[in-house]
């Protein structure tokens, strides 16, 4: 398997704790979204039409989209299960996954924050007040699940799951971005757990191949 991905995207991070949990050995394809290669015709041709990381590519199967693919993996791989069985148990992963997910990072990602520089001239420190913002806005909502139905080390019990594939990422690049993470403690603590487990520390951004320091 080939996974394309860049070291700082948090989509990508979340398919490689997936990948490095269930102990799937990859080949690891830089792709600088930074630099626009994920827009080079080859590229959105053959490998990914989202413009977009991560991609997977196994044999003549490619696949875009984090959450997709990490659910193709639980199919394929179900040792450990990311996505579990139980009909509550999947509903509460999925439902803080997809808040991350669906919510939070689209509006914060890197294509967004550029247009916002780029094409309506926002401000440095709008831009920062726009991140900030709703990050705030996401991780309240996750505290709140935390509190009401996590357990355990992790999210959700005694073992990772896609909930905390998705958390850890948010975490770090909020971290990275400066925001004022005081007010979830709940969060913090499963951030601190997973970040000295071996997969999750293996798919650090820091660790990549492509890794260039700020």
């Amino acid at each position: 398997m080939q996974l394309y991905n860049f070291f700082n995207s948090s989509t990508s991070y979340r398919t490689r704790i997936a990948l490095a949990l269930k102990g799937l050995p990859f080949d690891y394809v830089p792709v600088n979204i930074r630099a626009g290669e994920q827009r080079a015709a080859g590229y959105l041709g053959m490998i990914n039409p989202f413009a977009a990381v991560p991609a997977l590519v196994d044999g003549d199967f490619h696949l875009g989209q984090s959450l997709a693919i990490i659910d193709w993996l639980d199919a394929r791989f179900p040792n450990p299960r990311l996505v579990p069985t139980d009909p509550t148990l999947r509903a509460r992963v999925l439902e803080l996954s997809y808040l991350i997910s669906c919510d939070m990072h689209p509006i914060n990602n890197l294509r967004v924050l550029r247009y916002l520089e780029n094409t309506l001239n926002v401000t440095p420190e709008q831009k920062s007040a726009w991140y900030r913002h709703w990050v705030a806005e996401g991780m309240a909502g996750v505290e709140r699940l935390l509190a009401d139905y996590g357990s355990g080390p992790w999210c959700f019990g005694d073992a990772a799951t896609l909930a905390d594939c998705c958390l850890v990422p948010q975490m770090a690049n909020a971290m990275r971005m400066g925001c004022d993470l005081d007010a979830y403690p709940l969060s913090q603590a499963v951030y601190r757990h997973a970040s000295e487990q071996p997969a999750f520390a293996a798919a650090q951004p820091s660790l990549q191949p492509d890794f260039v320091a700020p």
